[in-house]
């Protein structure tokens, strides 16, 4: 059984926590660290989840509030890191005394009995990448953090069971909010943040009768509301808005099964 569940979303910090269930046996996925580490630590004692039962993490970027506690993590706990090269250097090349591995595009990592596939996507960072999870019968997409999505990376979301998609900002909030016109821009541009409606047309496009969830993520505290990611992801995938869960700064989301 493949589940998952965010524990925070948002500018503020992103975590997502993957977990295979298989022969008594359970493989547990940390997809990003955004929180410093006793905020993280709380925030999976609140899940069921005891830091030290995380197998490894993976980071999808080197921006704070994905990286975060990456480093004290895996050295408090023990768990392996897995990051592009890219964002390893764009973090200063920390030691991490072993723990860390290269993820590379379209290269496979195991953990347990789950395995990852990462992809590049366009976002301004140094070497972004996200993440298809699978424990061979269900798949989940993670994918936060892009301006847009390329060719390549719907190619990578086809056939999934269940997606986080970053839904971050309205257009007509942000061009009306107090941010400065670079910060606009940068948000806004192809390789910044997903907008409502282009995560729409992603959900629509990846939709089948097997995508049991779409969680939508990342949403702007000052660029968005809730309200508005699930109108149009629930006109996309044919739901109603109260089907389309999102995941919160404070809370995340609630366990779902893929």
């Amino acid at each position: 059984m493949l589940r998952f569940r965010s524990l925070g979303s948002g500018s503020t910090g992103n975590a997502t926590l993957v977990e295979v269930h298989s022969a008594g046996r359970v493989s547990r996925l940390l997809v990003d660290c955004g929180f410093g580490i006793r905020q993280l630590d709380a925030r999976l004692v609140r899940a069921g989840v005891a830091p030290s039962d995380i197998d490894a993490v993976f980071i999808t970027h080197e921006h704070s509030d994905h990286i975060g506690c990456a480093h004290a993590f895996s050295r408090k706990h023990g768990a392996a890191v897995w990051m592009s090269e890219g964002t390893w250097l764009a973090t200063g090349a920390p030691d991490y005394a072993g723990r860390l591995q290269f993820a590379r595009d379209g290269q496979d990592i195991v953990v347990g009995d789950l395995m990852l596939t990462p992809f590049t996507v366009p976002h301004d960072a140094r070497e972004p990448l996200q993440l298809r999870c699978t424990d061979g019968a269900r798949t989940l997409g993670v994918l936060t953090d892009l301006g847009h999505a390329s060719a390549h990376v719907m190619a990578r979301l086809q056939g999934l069971q269940a997606l986080v998609l970053e839904s971050n900002h309205d257009p007509d909030l942000l061009a009306q909010s107090s941010y400065p016109p670079f910060l606009k821009r940068r948000v806004g541009g192809n390789y910044g943040h997903l907008s409502n409606q282009a995560a729409a047309q992603i959900a629509r496009a990846v939709h089948h009768a097997g995508l049991r969830h779409v969680l939508a993520a990342h949403l702007s505290e000052q660029n968005n509301r809730p309200e508005l990611a699930q109108a149009l992801l629930a006109e996309a995938l044919g739901a109603q808005p109260d089907d389309v869960l999102t995941a919160n700064a404070a809370e995340g989301s609630c366990w779902l099964d893929a």
